[in-house]
């Protein structure tokens, strides 16, 4: 009887260990019904990539606020952003962070808005969103690397101004997934609770939880099932993938949401720029890679290129010139390791092919203000239009 009470003592606490294991969790819900579970649960059988993944720009592009991802400081004497009407102060109570908004020559009182997700991994700069209930906003002050400093957001005027409405096609290229309230007059209102931050293993390759449960049911399974082999996509759906927040604002959305497109599907079917498939129309170095990339001659002319073969979305490439410069001399010159560029300067190009034939050049679209007198200067970012430049393009 002893043994008995035992074995169904066990068996009973281990009913719910197993249950949680073949059952994970699901975080949100896709519009086509299939289930998030989180990329935790690919380090399971992908801990090297996982790994790797979690130090890439991708993954930490949006995240919920705390002390180890802002990127602004909270010390006193460099946590003011002073405007020519509004001044505000970034102050933190050890736990949560608050931009307190006090406006000028005017005793009108404004409660302070709470750090509530970080978009942005800090690469170039970092904004903040706040949410009002399960309304979600853009905070005034943002975050610019380059001077290490509070700047005003892009687009902000030098006043005080309504808090701007963070709607999803903001968030698309920021975070995996989040649910939409569809009864937001300002399409800014989210379901708190599903919301998956960053760009993780499930936003290339499709809500996992079938696929994860598969292979925890059956670990000796050798074959992947259940979920999305990139390498089997033709090369446009490939490109789709990327597209989707590489490609410009996408701004006319023809089907669902800006999450509603999942990979392998026709991106054209679901969000579109408004004159994109214009020639002549000039595209912004700032989030439009996929439109420059295919109007280089690098790409017309081959059948197989696309992002990936020379982005490895797994691992942290940037700054690696002898990665970047040995997947174009892959290409050109038979694996020549020298530049047959003789013009003066071309010394500096015999290890770093982008610096000459991609240069960083201003953005049009994305600006910023850095003092309260000073005129709005460009973000530099590097131009994905493979070609032949003018020496005085070439930048570092």
């Amino acid at each position: 009887m002893l043994l008995g009470l035992a074995t169904f003592v066990y068996y009973c606490k281990n009913v719910k260990t197993e249950s949680d294991y073949y059952n994970p969790q699901t975080l949100a819900t896709h519009d086509n019904g299939e289930h998030f579970v989180g990329s935790k649960t690919c380090m399971e059988c992908h801990a090297d990539i996982y790994n790797t993944h979690l130090e890439t720009a991708h993954f930490n592009s949006g995240s919920m606020a705390d002390s180890s991802n802002i990127k602004g400081s909270f010390k006193e004497g460099s946590n003011i952003l002073d405007l020519k009407s509004v001044e505000f102060v970034m102050r933190s109570d050890g736990e949560y962070f608050y931009q307190h908004t006090r406006i000028k020559n005017r005793s009108t009182e404004i409660p302070p808005s709470k750090f509530d997700i970080v978009i942005g991994s800090g690469v170039r700069g970092q904004s903040y969103l706040t949410w009002d209930k399960d309304d979600l906003y853009q905070l005034q002050a943002s975050y610019y690397t380059p001077t290490d400093s509070w700047v005003n957001s892009p687009g902000y005027p030098t006043y005080y101004d309504e808090p701007r409405p963070i709607r999803d096609a903001c968030l698309k290229c920021h975070i995996t997934y989040a649910k939409t309230v569809e009864t937001s007059p300002n399409g800014n209102r989210f379901d708190r609770s599903q919301m998956i931050y960053g760009i993780d293993c499930e936003r290339c390759h499709g809500p996992s939880a079938k696929h994860v449960v598969y292979h925890r049911e059956n670990p000796e399974a050798i074959e992947s099932k259940f979920t999305l082999k990139i390498e089997d996509l033709s090369r446009q759906q490939r490109l789709d993938l990327c597209a989707q927040c590489h490609s410009g604002p996408r701004n006319i959305v023809l089907k669902g949401n800006s999450f509603s497109y999942a990979t392998g599907e026709d991106l054209k079917q679901y969000t579109k720029n408004v004159d994109n498939e214009s020639s002549e129309r000039k595209l912004d170095v700032h989030g439009n890679q996929y439109g420059l990339l295919t109007r280089s001659e690098c790409f017309k002319q081959t059948a197989t290129m696309d992002c990936s073969t020379c982005h490895d979305p797994h691992r942290k490439e940037r700054g690696n010139t002898a990665y970047f410069n040995g997947k174009c001399i892959g290409c050109h010159n038979d694996g020549a390791k020298m530049c047959s560029n003789k013009a003066h300067g071309s010394d500096i190009m015999t290890s770093n092919c982008i610096t000459c034939h991609m240069p960083t050049t201003p953005s049009q679209a994305m600006m910023v203000q850095l003092t309260k007198d000073s005129l709005e200067t460009s973000f530099n970012i590097r131009t994905h239009l493979i070609g032949i430049y003018e020496q005085e393009l070439w930048r570092d």
